[in-house]
């Protein structure tokens, strides 16, 4: 037990910057406190004392705004950050490693008793505040669930689920897409965090960029190739551009950077 709760204690401290010493978490981190009561829940609730592990899940409701139903099963090294309005119901799963945030719920959309109605969490997801994921489906390990995106399909591990309903982003084109940004010179996770209809333009331009590039590159190949045969100006204008020019700054000013 007390191996379990320093485990619990280190993972916060690895996690949160704000946390300074094992007592302040000890004393000061509801998440913390939410997870040992759950566990005393969960054993009643295994061992036939079904009332009472509603019970003691009622009064850490009460305690730390955490409402996790004694039934629900949770991995080790689970950080609830602040997570005050946190909802975890009956069939959940989270799996070890993950991190949930305030306003979450992991609810269900079946009403059939003993059905797998709320869903399973991998290893190592992160589920950001306000999200709602919702029906009996696994999220992969890796996953991240963007802050207020509502989840109702399976959610392939490493990827990214943004905005409601959520799409699902895959994990590649999100690393193709930063590569692409950065040569621009500006991060685009600094702008396509929240899935509006801004940052859904700035992903059209920074992938029509990146397209862009990838043609011109070809046209210098077929020129070059032309050139082999024919002189220099007879092939190229004198004014052609051999060199990239993205006006990011003002792209910046337009979006309020």
């Amino acid at each position: 037990m007390f191996s379990r709760l320093r485990s619990d204690i280190q993972c916060i401290l690895d996690r949160d910057p704000a946390a300074r010493s094992v007592w302040e978490v000890l004393t000061c981190y509801p998440g913390l406190h939410a997870l040992v009561l759950h566990r005393r829940a969960h054993w009643c609730w295994h061992h036939g004392f079904k009332w009472l592990g509603r019970f003691i899940s009622h009064i850490s409701r009460f305690l730390t705004g955490i409402e996790i139903h004694p039934g629900a099963r949770i991995g080790e090294g689970v950080f609830f950050d602040h997570a005050m309005g946190v909802v975890v119901g009956e069939t959940a799963e989270i799996g070890d490693g993950c991190t949930i945030y305030q306003g979450v719920t992991l609810g269900g959309t079946a009403l059939y008793k003993g059905a797998k109605r709320h869903p399973t969490l991998g290893r190592n997801v992160v589920v950001g505040a306000g999200a709602q994921v919702l029906g009996g489906f696994l999220v992969g390990d890796g996953a991240k669930v963007g802050s207020n995106a509502v989840v109702t399909k399976p959610v392939p591990a490493g990827a990214t689920a943004v905005g409601n309903p959520a799409r699902v982003i895959q994990a590649e084109l999100d690393v193709k897409r930063e590569e692409t940004a950065s040569k621009m010179g500006f991060s685009a996770y600094g702008v396509t965090q929240n899935d509006d209809p801004l940052s859904q333009a700035m992903r059209g331009l920074i992938d029509n960029a990146s397209s862009q590039e990838h043609q011109i590159a070809l046209l210098w190949k077929a020129i070059e190739t032309l050139q082999a045969n024919r002189s220099a100006t007879d092939c190229v204008p004198g004014d052609a551009a051999r060199s990239e020019h993205f006006e990011a700054d003002k792209l910046n000013q337009l979006v309020g950077k």
